[in-house]
């Protein structure tokens, strides 16, 4: 069969059915999610008029029609706050939208004209875009299910930090005194376990990242329930396995074994099984100014936490077979969040450390021919790009807003381009402020590169 008219009957049956597909937008907790997925479906919504995505193909060459807000497949989920986030955005003066406290979800039905011209001529076709957001806490559950308890406590005991460690102070004084043979006390394990989960949440507001269980930070509905009333317990490898295995069912050991358990099987492994299993792409999203800011032990916790992480998500290429019974996202972009909180020549800096902090990941990733690209973004751009001059000499700033109302023209600094060394924390230290919204002005929200991550996870289905 000649090849155009090969292609002009693939046209047609393409034109019969309408494409779907599924979009994960994943990062730990205040990496901007948010922001990410309402500043995409603002571009969606303002495609063919005032839209902002010059680096989208369909866009560029006036394809791309517009897209509507429809209901979505799953009608037990809650619908992601589009609106909110967006009446947050146009207050005087503005402000960023609240975090997601639990899985939400929204489906765009995008149209756009194909590139080519068929058999009956130009015609529309719809991509249904099914986006998925979630707590970047609840991430952090995923990698318990390569562990059985023992092996959990073990991993837990390795992160000793002298930062870190300090922030659960209490609750190492708490469990020291706590004999894994005893017969377990319920409301002496409940207080150990709230001392621990203070001890997660002082962690998080600390900036660290590597923080499991994830639900001891966002328990929802299980609050106070004793699958949340567990935690590792030290020095576990100095009882014999065989022992352990003989301790009675009411001995503590035991019982924070069987939560534990309780916990991998019902509660981890439904969230991953009903949202992560069912993805087609997905991109994740990294605060590394953020892990910056904090220090050098901070930002080697986030390192571990993404690369652990990233080890729960099952890639690689999709043939039909693996489409009906194993399905795994088949196209990855990771992106580094906030790029307008650092002047432009540092985007590709930027970049450069996203890669390096993830070097080991991405060669998994590119041996198992996934496609994957990283980036630089600002979902929401925050700040204008400005010179300043000093002595004759021009030299790059920014101009922004603080959080709390204090107008900023500054110079942030230098990102390193490979991962900081020792001596590096030793002779420079980093303050990448946190900038408001920028007042709205009409039209698509500002942004930087969100074009070349849509480009990257839709572009190909809007041919």
């Amino acid at each position: 069969m000649r090849q155009p008219l090969a292609r002009e009957l693939h046209d047609l049956l393409e034109r019969g059915r309408d494409r779907q597909l599924r979009l994960a937008v994943t990062g730990l907790s205040r990496s901007g999610k948010t922001a990410f997925l309402t500043s995409l479906v603002n571009q969606m919504r303002h495609a063919g008029l005032e839209a902002r995505l010059d680096l989208l193909p369909a866009a560029r060459e006036g394809r791309l029609l517009g897209a509507r807000r429809v209901n979505q497949q799953d009608l037990g989920v809650p619908r992601f706050p589009y609106d909110q986030a967006m009446a947050a955005l146009e207050e005087t003066p503005p402000r960023w939208p609240e975090p997601t406290r639990g899985i939400s979800e929204l489906r765009l039905a995008i149209r756009y004209r194909p590139p080519r011209r068929g058999l009956l001529g130009s015609d529309t076709r719809q991509l249904t875009l099914d986006l998925f957001d979630y707590p970047g806490e609840w991430l952090l559950d995923l990698p318990l299910l390569a562990h059985d308890y023992p092996g959990w406590c073990q991993a837990q005991q390795a992160l000793t930090g002298t930062e870190r460690r300090s922030l659960f102070a209490d609750w190492h004084a708490a469990v020291a005194a706590l004999d894994p043979t005893a017969e377990a006390d319920e409301a002496q394990l409940a207080a150990i376990a709230e001392r621990y989960a203070e001890g997660l949440r002082a962690a998080r507001e600390a900036g660290f990242a590597d923080l499991q269980p994830g639900r001891f930070l966002l328990p929802g509905e299980l609050a106070g329930a004793p699958v949340l009333q567990f935690f590792p317990l030290p020095g576990l490898a100095r009882l014999d396995p065989a022992e352990r295995e003989r301790l009675p069912p009411e001995s503590n050991y035991a019982t924070l074994a069987r939560r534990f358990q309780y916990y991998q099987q019902h509660i981890v492994r439904p969230f991953y099984r009903e949202h992560f299993r069912r993805f087609d792409r997905q991109i994740v999203l990294v605060d590394l100014l953020g892990a910056l800011n904090a220090g050098p032990e901070r930002f080697q916790d986030l390192s571990r936490a993404l690369a652990t992480l990233m080890q729960s998500f099952d890639y690689g290429q999709r043939s039909l077979l693996s489409r009906l019974f194993a399905p795994r996202i088949d196209r990855l972009a990771i992106a580094a969040t906030k790029a307008d909180h650092v002047t432009p020549e540092q985007h590709g800096r930027l970049v450069g450390l996203l890669e390096a902090l993830l070097a080991e990941p991405l060669k998994d990733l590119r041996f198992a021919s996934v496609p994957v690209r990283a980036l630089s973004l600002a979902s929401i751009r925050a700040s204008e790009a400005r010179e300043v001059e000093h002595r004759g000499q021009r030299s790059p700033a920014l101009r922004g807003t603080s959080l709390d109302g204090e107008p900023l023209l500054l110079f942030p600094g230098e990102v390193p381009d490979r991962l900081p060394d020792a001596d590096f924390w030793a002779r420079q230290g980093f303050h990448f402020p946190a900038f408001r919204p920028l007042p709205l002005e009409g039209g698509a929200l500002p942004h930087i590169r969100l074009d070349a991550a849509l480009d990257w996870l839709i572009g190909d289905k809007l041919t």
